[in-house]
């Protein structure tokens, strides 16, 4: 009877309290790679201990035989929470993907109506700096304003427009999406907005990183402080996002491996938690006495 109370404290923890936490550690974005995997582990931690909660007490009252009435009310309803959050998962992931397609396709559609096609580059007749990307399974497009070329020096442009690309490469639209079904699916007592607005963060650090790597530090600050005010459309990928945040960052040219390390660690072994609850007592059964 432990293990699933353990799991769903667990549930709980993941989901809502250590988010929070983890989020006002802003000297993780300086591993972003490890920060991202820490937090794709702990969403992933969330959903397993939820589950394995309701499938754990289900299976701990039928397992030994006799069992009583109670027992059997007992998992049957330990199971239809389970397939409760299930559902729950299922169709928070239709809605959000269907709505954020449909959103990126009408989107698309309207760019290529009025945009003119340059160097690959969607180019809008706008009066204010703006560079976006806008996701798709079949074809993406990266959006930038005549206001952007005629402001950003060659090397700024050259640094924004690989930053785009490397959201594109990277699919940092799947990963927002994953987090944003999370997000709706978990109760809003339970669930966090602290992973969805970090995780916002890491995939333009990220980004940021690919165009360092391209090509020059300094034309990306410049060109990113340019493009400072802008917002994308919703549904898409901007250069300016969460660019408070990313400042620190950008500046730092340190490598801290060991931080990257500790964290590549404490996500596999948060993701590994779950699993063992779930799967040794289930194990311990099968095994002679």
């Amino acid at each position: 009877m432990l293990t699933p109370v353990v799991l769903g404290a667990l549930a709980v923890l993941l989901a809502g309290l250590l988010p929070r936490a983890l989020s006002g550690l802003g000297r993780l974005r300086h591993t972003p790679a490890a920060a991202m995997l820490l937090w794709q582990s702990t969403a992933l931690a969330a959903v397993l201990a939820a589950l394995g909660a309701g499938l754990s007490l289900a299976t701990d009252r039928l397992w030994q035989p006799p069992v009583a009435t109670g027992d059997l009310l007992v998992a049957v309803l330990a199971g239809g929470v389970t397939v409760v959050v299930a559902a729950r998962l299922l169709l928070s992931g239709h809605r959000t993907g269907t709505a954020l397609r449909r959103m990126r396709r009408l989107h698309r559609e309207r760019v290529d109506l009025v945009a003119q096609v340059d160097g690959g580059v969607s180019v809008l007749d706008h009066d204010l700096p703006v560079a976006y990307c806008v996701p798709g399974m079949t074809g993406s497009r990266i959006v930038v304003s005549r206001s952007t070329l005629a402001t950003l020096a060659p090397a700024e442009l050259g640094a924004v427009l690989e930053h785009e690309r490397s959201h594109l490469r990277a699919r940092h639209d799947l990963v927002l999406e994953a987090f944003t079904v999370l997000h709706r699916a978990f109760p809003r007592w339970v669930a966090s907005g602290a992973a969805r607005h970090e995780v916002e963060v890491l995939v333009e650090v990220l980004a940021d990183r690919a165009a360092v790597r391209a090509g020059d530090r300094r034309a990306l600050l410049t060109a990113l402080l340019a493009l400072a005010g802008s917002r994308a459309p919703e549904g898409s990928l901007g250069s300016a996002g969460s660019l408070a945040d990313r400042m620190e960052v950008l500046r730092d040219t340190g490598s801290h491996r060991l931080q990257a390390a500790v964290l590549v660690v404490l996500a596999a072994a948060i993701l590994a938690l779950p699993t063992l609850l779930v799967v040794l007592p289930w194990l311990s059964g099968l095994l002679p006495a």
